[in-house]
């Protein structure tokens, strides 16, 4: 299982990120960080993730990231002085549902990984007009492993449903199989 963790660690750490070069030279200081930011906030969670998944399976890991997930969200987004957060176009808690900007890009994500390109390397990053401000923005697709499946998958055991009912009774997140983009890491850091 730490194996897979830290596979997507490293696919956060490479991800390459495209467009002219006067943009990626204004830029690359704020993807470095986000990158920073968001394996730093991933490594967090994981770890409490698998502690949890050896203390007692995917429900006891539901209860953990229930309750852990909030905190070290913002403990991470302080840290690093920067909006961080994780949403999907199918969200399991409703309180990480997508802006319009992150719906936007989540679906050019499915359309990239549709053309061929691999989850685990699409990422995109911009710079955005919002309220008369100048904000970066980004975010990196998060692949769904095999892990990932027990919570998130086509099938769930029981016993994970019933925890997920409990929690998140408007749930969206499975469903998805092997290699989909489940979600993205989102950064949010005013200019």
């Amino acid at each position: 299982m730490h194996k897979r963790f830290a596979a997507l660690a490293l696919a956060v750490a490479m991800t390459p990120i495209t467009g002219t070069a006067e943009e990626s030279a204004e830029m690359q200081p704020r993807i470095d960080a986000s990158k920073a930011a968001i394996q730093d906030f991933f490594g967090a969670l994981k770890g409490e993730l698998v502690k949890g998944m050896k203390e007692g399976g995917p429900p006891h890991a539901i209860d953990v990231c229930h309750k852990v997930a909030g905190p070290i969200t913002a403990n991470k987004a302080q840290e690093h002085d920067m909006h961080l957060a994780r949403t999907s176009l199918k969200v399991r808690n409703p309180e990480n549902a997508p802006d319009a900007w992150e719906s936007g890009v989540l679906k050019q994500f499915e359309e990239r990984k549709a053309n061929g390109e691999d989850p685990q390397k699409i990422a995109h990053a911009e710079i955005v007009e919002e309220d008369g401000r100048q904000v970066f923005r980004f975010m990196k697709a998060i692949p769904t492993g095999e892990v990932c499946l027990k919570c998130h998958g086509v099938e769930t055991a029981p016993e994970v449903q019933a925890k997920l009912d409990e929690y998140y009774p408007e749930d969206e997140a499975t469903g998805y199989s092997l290699g989909d983009i489940r979600g993205a890491f989102t950064i949010k850091q005013e200019m």
